[in-house]
């Protein structure tokens, strides 16, 4: 689902690209609505890294992120499955088995 981005959001962003400097999406041409596609899909050289940006979000920001996900409100549809499945692996390591499920639930939904 598409958002503004909130301040946390922006930080967040920030964290996981430093290099972020207010830039849009190249795409569509409008502001960022979602932290994990552009992550993922402008600023990530591959999945590897795409999981390294997220490892640097604190534990309560990685869950504030997670909390995102399973209400919807953080996009996953841009996320290829190369970069959900490490996206998946970390949930799984910091919320358990069934959050991840029911995160790879709301993937296959929305993609």
């Amino acid at each position: 689902m598409a958002r503004v981005l909130s301040e946390k959001d922006i930080q967040l962003l920030k964290i996981m690209a430093p290099e972020f400097s207010g830039e849009t999406c190249k795409g569509s041409g409008v502001p960022y609505k979602s932290l994990l596609p552009p992550i993922a899909n402008h600023y990530s050289k591959d999945p590897d890294d795409f999981e390294d940006r997220i490892k640097r979000l604190s534990g309560d920001d990685f869950q504030y992120l997670i909390d995102l996900m399973l209400t919807g409100e953080e996009g996953l549809h841009c996320l290829s499955p190369e970069f959900f499945f490490r996206l998946e692996k970390l949930v799984k390591a910091s919320a358990g088995q069934d959050i991840a499920r029911k995160i790879g639930a709301q993937y296959a939904m929305e993609c």
